[in-house]
């Protein structure tokens, strides 16, 4: 399974956005720092999704290997340490990398490695699980399945987020309207959940952060 160019022009993308565009923006919205009421809802949201992942793997990892995949700054990869597992951290942007490095509590540091790069990169290895929270919403169903079926030879779970398609999200879609246009995301594509060889988990909706945990397993 090889990447399409329009997954390599996506790809490039979100990296130019995350690592030059939106550091900043997404470095507050990732921590404690006051934020817009309509990123208070995103950050509600991500902090729920984060926990409906996590609630798909036992509390105790030690022994397992995860690949937390388009990690961002960090959050992910440092709930899968704080349950024992070795954690893979892999963002397409070095800044988000270097603030993910920084944050990292001490004790946890030893169970964690980031690297900026790409998280279909075949020289990560294999996992025991991978989980990509919010970092497969920018490719078309064609290339998602595409990435899910390059991850899915290194690991027997993927727990994963679509933006599903529902009526707002559709909207916001044509529109181009979720963030300001000094710092708008790149373009989500909404997905029909069934129509994706992998089981729905549940669907999280916080203002304007809606996003739809799938799971596939080997």
């Amino acid at each position: 399974m090889t990447a399409s160019p329009a997954y390599d022009a996506t790809r490039a993308r979100v990296e130019t956005y995350f690592d030059r565009t939106a550091t900043r923006t997404w470095e507050r919205l990732t921590s404690d720092a006051p934020v817009s009421r309509i990123r208070q809802t995103v950050r509600a949201g991500r902090d729920r999704m984060r926990a409906l992942m996590l609630s798909r793997l036992p509390l105790d990892l030690r022994g397992a290997r995860i690949l937390d995949a388009g990690c961002g700054a960090g959050q992910m990869s440092a709930e899968l340490a704080a349950r024992g597992a070795d954690v893979l951290g892999v963002d397409l942007s070095p800044q988000l990398i270097g603030i993910a490095e920084a944050r990292m509590p001490a004790e946890l540091r030893p169970r964690v490695q980031f690297v900026a790069g790409d998280m279909l990169d075949t020289a990560h290895g294999t996992f025991d699980a991978v989980f990509a929270m919010d970092s497969l919403i920018y490719y078309d169903r064609h290339d998602l399945n595409t990435a899910l079926g390059r991850l899915a030879q290194r690991t027997e779970l993927i727990v994963f987020t679509v933006a599903p398609k529902t009526t707002l999200l559709t909207a916001m879609w044509w529109a181009g309207k979720l963030f300001p246009r000094s710092d708008r995301s790149p373009v989500m594509v909404p997905q029909a959940p069934g129509r994706l060889n992998a089981a729905s988990v549940g669907r999280i909706a916080s203002g304007f952060y809606i996003s739809e945990c799938m799971e596939m397993r080997r």
